[in-house]
This record gives C-alpha cells, sequence and structure tokens, in this order.
C-alpha cells in the first residue's frame, strides 16, 4: 500500500514526544486486572455506540496535524472537515477515495453520546466504564478532551474506567476522541516494515510503501463493538472456570476475583437451560457439584450439541446496600490427547472444517451479525464441526456463538508471518496451548499442525503427485514426533465460473480435483494418527494488489458473497459422510444425515 507522507507511526521519535505532551494533559486510568465481557443485570447496565462516528485521516506531512493541534480538546467537526464512518467497520473501502483505500499513518474518530442520570451520579457508587472490542493497530482514547486509556495491538479488546469524567459534567455530552494507527513495523504485531522511495525522478516526495508478510489485505479501524456499561464501585472483577466430569457426576472448579472493597460475601448458583438450580456456593474459590451433567458436545456429536450451564454469582459488599450481578455460561467439557487420538468427554474427535477470515465486502474486517449469522449457517450447512481463526483472535462475539453452536475454534494470536503462524486451540471458552505448527515448537505440544500446497505451490499443476507426497509429509512427521496431526491448511485457488475439463489451475474443476486426491490420503491416516482437516480456506477474502492475486485470494469454496463454488458440495458431501460414520453419532442425526 502507498500513500504520499511519512507516517507519524507511534514509532518515530517525534510522535513519541507528542504523547508525551498528551500525557501531560492528564488521563483517567485504564482499567487494570479481571476484564469481563460486558453483559447487562440486574446490577449493570449497556449502551452500544455502533453507528455513525465523524472521521478524519491525517493527510498533513508527517501525520501528526492532530496532535500538534490538539483536535481531541474540541469537537472534531471544529477542527476540519469531517466524513461520517460506521462503527464497527474498517475505513478503507467505505469511500471511493483511494487515497483513504490504502491510507497508513493516524485517522481520528469521534462520538458524542448523552449518558442517563442515574450514570451520573456523583456519589461513589457507579463505575461507568468505555470499552472497545478492538481497533487496528494502536489506539488513544480521550474522553471530554482528558486521555483515558492507550492500547497498542489490535484484535483484542481494551477499556477504562470514565466515572470521575463524565460524573463531574452532568448534562453535558460524552464526547469520545479515538486517535487511530494502522503502521505496522517490527515491533508490531503483526510485524510490518514502512518503505521509503527516495528516487524522486521515479516517485512523489516522502512516498512510502507499507510492507508486510502477510497474505490478507490491512483492513484498519474501529472492528468491534464499542459500549459503556456500569458496575457497582464493589463489582465482580474476573470469573475463572474449570471442568471436570465423568458419567454421573461432573465438578466445575471456579475462582473470583472482586474490586473495591476487600469486606465482601459471595454466592453462586450453576442453572442449566431451563432454568433450575443444580448445584450453589460460595466465596471466592471452590468447586461445585453437578450430578448427571449435560455435557457440551462437539456439533454433530449429539443431538444436543453446546450445552451450556449459566453460573450466576453474586457480590455484597459489608455496609455497602447495591450488590452485583454477573452470569457466566459454562460448558461442562473435558479434553485429553494421546499419540494419535483428540478426545472430548472421553470420546474421538475429527477436526472436519475451514480456516476463515474476518473479511467480506464493504465492512472489510468490521464485526457484522447478519454476516456472522450467515457464515454459521453455512459452516452447519457444511457439516464443519470447527474453524480456524486465520490469523488472529476472533471477536468474542464470535467464540460466544462458537461455543453455543458446539463449534471447536482453533484460535490464532496475531503474531503471524507467513511461514510462522503460533496457533491455540480452544473449545468456546475453554482454552487448552496444545498445538503448533512450527517445526522448532513441536517437540514441546500435543498436537502438530501442518499446511501443504502439494500440486499448486509446488509442482504446479501436477495432482498426480499429492498422494506420494502428502503420504511422506504425515509419515515423516508422525515417525519424528509420535503425535497426532491436523492437516491445517490445503487448497487451490477457483474462479468461480471458470471451467476446464481436464482440470486446469484456477478452474473450479482443479479445486475439486485436488481435494479429492488429499481426501485419500486423510481417509487413509485418519485410521492411524491423522486428526483433522481444514480447507484452506473457508471464503474468498481481499489481499493487497499483486500479480499473483486478482481481486484478492480465491482459494474460497465460498465466494467473498457467500456463493458455494463446486467444491463446497464435495467437502459437504465429505463432512457428513464422516459425521455419520462416526460411532459416537445418535440415531436421530443419522437419521437427518441420510435423509440430506
Amino acid at each position: 500500500m502507498a500513500a504520499a507522507a511519512a507516517p507519524g507511526g507511534v514509532v518515530g521519535q517525534r510522535c513519541l514526544q507528542l504523547l508525551v505532551l498528551v500525557a501531560a494533559a492528564g488521563r483517567a486510568a485504564a482499567v487494570k486486572g479481571g476484564m469481563l465481557y460486558p453483559r447487562e443485570s440486574p446490577s449493570r447496565e449497556l449502551k452500544e455506540l455502533g453507528g455513525i462516528w465523524s472521521f478524519r485521516a491525517d493527510f498533513s506531512p508527517g501525520r501528526v496535524a492532530g496532535f500538534e493541534q490538539r483536535w481531541y480538546r474540541q469537537p472534531l467537526r471544529q477542527t476540519g472537515p469531517v466524513i461520517d464512518m460506521p462503527v464497527p467497520a474498517s475505513f478503507n473501502d467505505i469511500t471511493q477515495d483511494p487515497h483513504l483505500e490504502n491510507y497508513i499513518g493516524w485517522v481520528w474518530y469521534e462520538k458524542e453520546v448523552l449518558l442517563p442520570q442515574r450514570w451520573l451520579q456523583d456519589d461513589l457508587s457507579t463505575r461507568v466504564v468505555l470499552r472497545f472490542g478492538s481497533a487496528h493497530y494502536y489506539s488513544i482514547v480521550w474522553v471530554n478532551g482528558v486521555q483515558v486509556v492507550e492500547h497498542e495491538g489490535g484484535h483484542l479488546p481494551f477499556e477504562a474506567d470514565i466515572s470521575r469524567i463524565v460524573q463531574r459534567s452532568p448534562g453535558v455530552p460524552c464526547r469520545i476522541t479515538v486517535a487511530l494507527n494502522n503502521t505496522l513495523t517490527l515491533h508490531t504485531l503483526p510485524p510490518g516494515s514502512i518503505q521509503y522511495m527516495n528516487d524522486k525522478t521515479r516517485y512523489p516526495k516522502n512516498y512510502f510503501v507499507q510492507n508486510t508478510r502477510f497474505d490478507f489485505f490491512n483492513y484498519a479501524g474501529i472492528h468491534r463493538p464499542v459500549v459503556l456499561y456500569t458496575t457497582p464501585s464493589v463489582y465482580i472483577d474476573d470469573i475463572t472456570v474449570t471442568t471436570t466430569s465423568s458419567e454421573s457426576v461432573a465438578m466445575v472448579q471456579y475462582q473470583i476475583s472482586v474490586v473495591g472493597s476487600e469486606l465482601y460475601s459471595l454466592s453462586l448458583s450453576l442453572r442449566d437451560q431451563e432454568g433450575k438450580v443444580v448445584a450453589t456456593g460460595d466465596g471466592p474459590s471452590g468447586e461445585l457439584k453437578v450430578p448427571n451433567p449435560n455435557l457440551w458436545w462437539p456439533y454433530l456429536m449429539h443431538e444436543n450439541p453446546g450445552y451450556r450451564y449459566f453460573l450466576e454469582v453474586t457480590a455484597q459488599a459489608n455496609g455497602v446496600p447495591q450488590e452485583d450481578i454477573y452470569t457466566l455460561p459454562v460448558g461442562i467439557r473435558t479434553v485429553h490427547v494421546t499419540s494419535t487420538q483428540f478426545l472430548i468427554n472421553g470420546k474421538p474427535f475429527y477436526f472436519h472444517g475451514v480456516n476463515k477470515h474476518e473479511d467480506a465486502d464493504i465492512r472489510g474486517k468490521g464485526l457484522d451479525w447478519a454476516l456472522i449469522v450467515k457464515d454459521f449457517n453455512l459452516l452447519r450447512w457444511l457439516g464443519a464441526n470447527s474453524f480456524r481463526t486465520s490469523h488472529y483472535p476472533y471477536a468474542e462475539e464470535i467464540m460466544d456463538l462458537c461455543d453455543t453452536y458446539g463449534i471447536v475454534v482453533i484460535d490464532e494470536c496475531p503474531g503471524y508471518v507467513e511461514s510462522a503462524p503460533w496457533i491455540l486451540l480452544t473449545l468456546g471458552h475453554l482454552a487448552v496451548p496444545v498445538i503448533s505448527s512450527i517445526n522448532a515448537q513441536a517437540p514441546y505440544v500435543d498436537v502438530i499442525c501442518v499446511n501443504s500446497y502439494f500440486s499448486w505451490y509446488h509442482d504446479s499443476g501436477h495432482l498426480e503427485v499429492i498422494p506420494l507426497q502428502l503420504t511422506a509429509q504425515f509419515e515423516n512427521w508422525y515417525k519424528t514426533y509420535q503425535k497426532p496431526i491436523i492437516q491445517s491448511e490445503y487448497g487451490a485457488d477457483s474462479v468461480p465460473g471458470l471451467h476446464s475439463d481436464p482440470p486446469a489451475m484456477f478452474s473450479e474443476e482443479y479445486q475439486k480435483a485436488m481435494l479429492k486426491e488429499y481426501h485419500s490420503v486423510f481417509d487413509k491416516k485418519r485410521k492411524e494418527y491423522v486428526v483433522g482437516e481444514l480447507i484452506w480456506n473457508f471464503a474468498d477474502f481481499m489481499t493487497n494488489q499483486g500479480i499473483t492475486r486478482v481481486l484478492g485470494n480465491k482459494k474460497g469454496i465460498f465466494t467473498r458473497q457467500r456463493q458455494p463454488k463446486s467444491a463446497a458440495f464435495v467437502l459437504r458431501e465429505r463432512y457428513w459422510k464422516i459425521a455419520n460414520e462416526s460411532s459416537c453419532l445418535p440415531p436421530i442425526i443419522k437419521s437427518h444425515i441420510l435423509f440430506l
């Protein structure tokens, strides 16, 4: 991506000096400790701030005019022209301005909101917290001109207690200003580099490009929900739950932290999906005994997948009339790995799923509920029981839906370059650091993920080499480490509607033929030690422009608009067949599969 002026990124000395000046203007304390997902309860209220925000990209030389002129001190519209920008969304594809599509540097967002009067009573009984689901990649946030939080890194939430700021000015709109920088360097996650083009005979003055080593578009913006929420002054700060189970009983271990007072009492009740209390407890740590538990099962392993209980925690501080209540969904499950199997609740689990990107037309990486529900419907239509988040942590909202639907997730951290993804497995909210696709990490993990593109990036066009090379790959890995293996990537680009017989690269027929060659080897090795297969990719996605990409990566089995290619039907037939072969699948599901 190119731009016309040098970025005043967080790595520049000049910018560091400006940030010191900003800090000197005063700030509120960022929230420390736990960060429970904001949920409404009898003691907590929530105000969503999605919608239209004011927006301006800083096109000044060095991208630092916003700091030099202190745009955060007054409404953004008073310092210059602004445009409307939806939140959550990437800003890149919203307008027709190519400079904004490829912009690198500081951009500014602003939203004014009126708060309920009951939130603003300055009696020390109510906390008001501002929370961002994620913003890419470096954020500085002010409320009414006071800096409240500074956060580095996209894909993860951050928040700040803004009670004292808003409660000092009741009746005055709460003005939220965000400066956001999407510059990637060797010190960011994911990494990148800025390359200056100094040949004035070929490039304009101060011309630079943002180089990256990942194969997806560097979307930027406020990508996930922004909310204001309240808690009492003494509140539940964090809840940690682990579970163990047998056929007749389950144990739910818990640890709870409370902030605001050292003198408090805690009571807990665990309810099933019908609202019946099945266990109770008290105190900051302990365990709950659940007789005859309903276990959490993956999709297609049980007639009622994704079963969750609800742990209601109530904190009451001594001498304080207001209590805090928080309810956490809890799935009861166990995960165990042997040298040849991946076991959930003691039964073999085989990953048959996809790799996914948070990517779609117009919205870029912005969280969109219509798109999310469509994707989950496609996953279930496909018979997929799992997916891998390529190549960064997904939104909490998506992880919660996975937990609800029984979808197993391989959730990556954003420390990604093309040759080295770091991976861990999560089952909804339950994480196990067990999987790696990096050779150096293989001795220390429980499951090995391997990526290969035989007949595509290697021996291009030669489908006949796949069985030999894929078999050798599996046998070499297993001989060395004696650990179960997941084929975490494999695939081929296909342009929708492009056909060729005999199959030729980029045709739908070639993508189908490649799948069948891989599947023949999977079917042999999954009887031994291969425990999963994840196609690259669920849907076509955008990338930087280049001679090997025609409007993005076309390895999806669905188009970017979520229409199926021929390969989707090949995988659907396969995944439902695998589910039907599972010995633990109940008759009601098997009959449904036969009907399909």
